[in-house]
């Protein structure tokens, strides 16, 4: 298996990944402008890319995510809510579905909150074990914070539905199991943000203040307390992620 994280100057980060042997690909989360550095990783490694997948539509940054699939025909996946939202066809994807490239397999978790289609991605390696070996976990989940909840509903209901999915979903996961998020320091899509682009499940049960609230009303008043300022030109950057005129 190979993995790769890349880092962009707003905190943004985007992951390509995927079976090196079998040479088939996961790109995920890629931000406009660079489409270029997903082929040219995919030619160095002699991958394809089979699957081009945003964890949710974006309110921070134009994604590049379709023109890339469009680029190496691959399919553009989304949550399949957005399928009556996005002005393009999407493969929409299904909560507990699993992709398989090569020996890599990644299943779909849905976990709205930060936005009702919001999804993370648990990845295994089967050449190593059939048990995950990493998480990604997209705005629901980052070090030492959670995603804003202002973004698809009433921050409450939102900042609910974001403790529901951690706490169904991430937090019955191993402790030792590691996360990539969406987003480090330096991104407005949470409150609080570590620059560490990584931790693990039993790390943040143990420092990030959110995971240590059990108490769901508190969560959700902690929650909607803090919530960073909107992304600038938000409204520009939802309509071109969803292929309509602002």
């Amino acid at each position: 298996m190979f993995f790769k994280q890349r880092s962009s100057a707003d905190g943004t980060l985007s992951y390509f990944y995927g079976c090196g042997g079998k040479g088939s690909a996961v790109a995920v989360d890629v931000v406009a402008g660079d489409e270029a550095w997903f082929v040219e990783e995919a030619q160095k490694a002699a991958v394809r890319i089979a699957f081009v997948i945003d964890t949710h539509v974006h309110a921070d940054h134009v994604s590049g995510g379709r023109a890339l699939a469009a680029q190496v025909g691959a399919p553009y996946c989304l949550h399949e809510s957005d399928a009556g939202k996005v002005h393009f066809p999407i493969r929409g994807l299904q909560d507990g579905e699993v992709l398989e490239t090569g020996n890599v397999i990644t299943k779909v978790l849905h976990t709205p909150g930060h936005t009702p289609d919001s999804i993370c991605l648990l990845v295994s390696d089967l050449r190593r074990s059939a048990d995950p070996w990493f998480v990604l976990t997209g705005d629901t989940l980052f070090v030492s914070g959670v995603g804003r909840p202002d973004l698809g509903g009433t921050p409450k209901e939102m900042a609910g539905r974001i403790f529901d999915s951690i706490h169904a979903k991430l937090l019955t996961l191993p402790d030792d199991l590691e996360i990539f998020p969406g987003h480090a320091a330096g991104s407005v899509c949470g409150a609080g943000l570590s620059g560490k682009p990584s931790s693990t499940i039993g790390f943040e049960k143990r420092w990030d203040p959110y995971l240590s609230m059990t108490d769901r009303d508190a969560f959700i008043r902690e929650l909607t307390a803090n919530i960073p300022e909107r992304p600038a030109e938000m409204a520009r950057i939802v309509a071109a992620n969803l292929g309509a005129a602002a």
